[in-house]
């Protein structure tokens, strides 16, 4: 055999050797890739994404299309060296160390039902704050949906406590809860007052410090709002709080006369809060080359992840600035109208 084709011959089995051991071994990362998109005024295997019942609707067109991340990976299911080889390759996914998505001392299950909580709190505060741009009046308690064992509030608070305020100050959403919790330094105690089979009591509870610092008391928390009519929201096995302003604009556009898309595809991302205001998620790179190729041609971005999103946005979609819903609307409008101000995403 020649000097060549020994040579041949060894490189192809290091490379197949290189090959399996890629295969075979585990790497403690996790790729994420565009996920897909839903209109959130279309519909979802056949049902409209958005349905309002007790209230007149308008007809709609074009597309105010959510979009997503999709993950390959995690502590149950860890990916191999050669798909993250290959994700670190492919410039429209990212590899993330595994940690930055599971938290090492949470359960992945707990994960899995906070995210379920997250897309429930974002549908409601998203009809919130359609319903606050369009000055409909409506109620809204915060509840607990459960609590984390070996926590303080574990053996204190229950499901389905109504939490009326938190050290004498009311709650007004789960944000405000949050943050009254985060106020204290770990090891302080937290009052609760919430109303329990229709009895109002005082729970005080403890509080330690998260894996970050952060002051906790282990409770998973859900606004609970009473709406004067109907708005269901489908979208399948989709978790997480970011497409509330995508669901806000699906709500307004069918309350009211007109569209506002203009018959474009619009695409956009953000969490919402009942008030309005616009807050930045993550992903926002992979989010952008999902819009793209679900034909969309603007893209609403958060305030906060303007920066970002430039160093990264397809060619052909257009960033529009988003700080909060009625700003969106605006936008949307001068869009449609090509008049008024269209706010840009700038490097600042």
């Amino acid at each position: 055999m020649s000097r060549r084709a020994l040579t041949l011959l060894l490189s192809g089995f290091l490379v197949l050797a290189l090959g399996v051991v890629g295969a075979l071994q585990k790497v403690p990362y996790v790729v994420l890739s565009p996920g897909p998109t839903e209109n959130t005024i279309g519909e979802v295997d056949k049902k409209p994404v958005i349905s309002i019942k007790g209230r007149q609707t308008y007809p709609t067109k074009g597309a105010l299309s959510l979009v997503t991340v999709a993950y390959q990976g995690g502590p149950a299911a860890q990916i191999d060296l050669l798909t993250a080889l290959r994700g670190w390759i492919d410039p429209t996914v990212a590899v993330v160390p595994q940690e930055t998505i599971f938290a090492p001392d949470r359960d992945p299950k707990e994960v899995e039902e906070e995210n379920t909580v997250e897309m429930s709190n974002s549908q409601d505060s998203a009809t919130a704050a359609a319903l606050n741009e369009l000055k409909i009046p409506y109620n809204m308690v915060v509840s607990v949906v459960s609590t984390e064992k070996g926590k303080p509030a574990d053996g204190k608070l229950r499901k389905g406590d109504e939490i009326n305020s938190v050290d004498g100050k009311p709650a007004e959403n789960v944000d405000v809860v949050g943050d009254a919790v985060k106020a204290h330094k770990p090891g302080q105690s937290v009052v609760f007052n919430v109303t329990r089979g229709g009895t109002k009591l005082d729970v005080t509870v403890p509080t330690i410090a998260g894996p970050e610092g952060q002051t906790l008391v282990g409770v998973l928390m859900q606004a609970t709002y009473k709406f004067p009519f109907d708005v269901d929201i489908n979208v399948g096995d989709v978790g997480g709080p970011s497409a509330g302003l995508m669901f806000s604009l699906g709500i307004l556009d069918k309350l009211t006369p007109g569209e506002l898309t203009g018959g474009k595809r619009i695409a956009g991302t953000g969490t919402i809060q009942p008030t309005g205001e616009v807050g930045a998620i993550g992903g926002i790179a992979q989010k952008m080359v999902g819009a793209k190729e679900a034909g969309a041609t603007v893209f609403l971005t958060p305030a906060d992840n303007c920066a970002e999103a430039m160093k990264a946005v397809p060619d052909g979609l257009r960033l529009v600035k988003a700080d909060t819903l009625h700003n969106a609307v605006l936008a949307l409008d001068a869009l449609r109208t090509g008049k008024g101000n269209v706010p840009a995403c700038d490097a600042g």
